[in-house]
């Protein structure tokens, strides 16, 4: 072998080394990612809006089909107060109903006999209030902003907790963490604070909700202004870093903490898409996977009606509406096949029904932790082609998240 091809040889190794050794460094500090994440809707499910229902929903859709309510939902009494269980010791009579009162609670049984105490509290009522059921995310995240305090890192404070009604506790440390931040001080930071989470490699749960938390927690400290807000999420590295920010961002915008105070960013009937119509154009996609929660607040639960604004949403962003609301959906019913199925059937064609099929399949899927539930809902699909994509859709979602 003559020496210009030992010199070939010795070069070209060397260039796949080289290559490999850049590979493998982009890969393991996720500069680069070989495998696209999964999309933000995948982690935005219901648990979280589940059971946002007005006080006193007689569980009929829009059509007068009276539901009867099974044992997961209690039926409201004579006077439309959904009915709490009076044996709680705290919160009764004139408070049965007062969020304030149960916050109070919450942040004085972390403080007084620790966070695991509260987790076993809060699960328990929840068995028997149906009060608590309705703001369990919110007042989880009571319990992990009282809570940061008792640990030394995110990391930590996360890993005390856990993801019980939809991560609530883990949005609820971020606002603490945010908080604690402070508005001036988080430009320098934001890019950073969920560096420890477990599996940001793989996008995990726990990750999208630390960057959810992110949003939440730039919220209060905006004093809820959703621009400055988006603004602060933009500081992060990653379109999907980003959205998962936003995610929060919205959601707050939506909820505002349950405390029946809604921000100046909505419109009600004026304008139901406010303010996703107006957001900037990589956030309009997160914005209305949240929206139709709002919209079926302010037209009383009419699936009909919000079907029909989700029509009216820029082209590119009403599929995402109708799988919004298909998660809603399943939310409202608490993942009950009859009830969802009945409420995307008011869908008027084909791309409003399959969507919105999609978006409850998949929340039957993370309510359930399991798809023998989502497929039985593909089941009562009457349309054979919208039933098959069901399946489809449920096989696919369950490989990536439930199994």
């Amino acid at each position: 072998m003559n020496l210009k091809a030992v010199v070939f040889i010795f070069l070209l190794v060397g260039v796949v080394l080289f290559g490999s050794f850049m590979v493998y460094g982009l890969v393991r500090d996720r500069t680069f990612v070989s495998a696209n994440p999964p999309p933000i809707e995948d982690y935005i499910v219901s648990e979280m809006l589940k059971r946002w229902i007005p006080e006193g929903d007689d569980l009929q859709n829009e059509r007068g089909v009276e539901f009867t309510p099974d044992e997961r939902m209690e039926e409201p009494d004579a006077q439309g107060v959904v009915l709490a269980d009076t044996t709680n010791g705290f919160c009764a009579g004139a408070d049965v109903a007062n969020f304030d009162c149960y916050e109070l609670h919450y942040q004085n049984l972390v403080t007084e006999e620790g966070l695991d105490r509260a987790m076993e509290d809060i699960k328990s009522r929840y068995q028997t209030n149906s009060y608590v059921r309705s703001q369990c995310h919110p007042l989880m995240h009571v319990i992990g902003r009282t809570s940061y305090l008792l640990f030394p890192s995110v990391h930590e404070a996360f890993a005390g907790g856990d993801p019980f009604c939809w991560s609530g506790h883990h949005h609820g440390v971020m606002e603490a963490v945010i908080s604690e931040t402070g508005l001036s001080g988080l430009p320098d930071v934001i890019d950073s604070i969920c560096d420890g989470i477990p599996g940001k490699n793989s996008y995990s749960f726990d990750y999208y909700n630390c960057l959810h938390g992110l949003g939440h927690g730039v919220m209060a400290v905006t004093n809820t202004e959703l621009f400055d807000s988006l603004a602060q999420c933009d500081g992060l590295s990653g379109e999907w870093e980003e959205k998962s920010c936003a995610s929060g961002v919205f959601m707050e915008n939506v909820i505002v903490d349950g405390k029946n105070h809604f921000t100046k960013y909505l419109k009600g009937l004026d304008d139901p898409h406010y303010p996703c119509d107006v957001s900037p154009e990589k956030y309009k996609h997160t914005c209305y996977l949240m929206q139709t929660s709002y919209m079926l607040k302010i037209d009383n639960g009419d699936f009909q009606k919000t079907f029909e604004w989700c029509s009216e949403a820029e082209l590119a962003y009403r599929t995402t509406c109708y799988a919004s609301l298909g998660r809603d959906a399943s939310g409202r019913s608490i993942s009950d096949v009859t009830r969802t199925i009945a409420w995307c059937s008011l869908a008027t064609d084909r791309a409003q029904l399959e969507n919105c099929i999609i978006g409850a399949a998949k929340d039957f899927v993370s309510y359930h932790h399991s798809d023998s539930q989502a497929n039985h809902l593909c089941d009562a699909v009457q349309d054979e082609e919208v039933r098959l994509v069901c399946h489809s859709t449920v096989e696919g979602y369950y490989k990536t998240f439930g199994a």
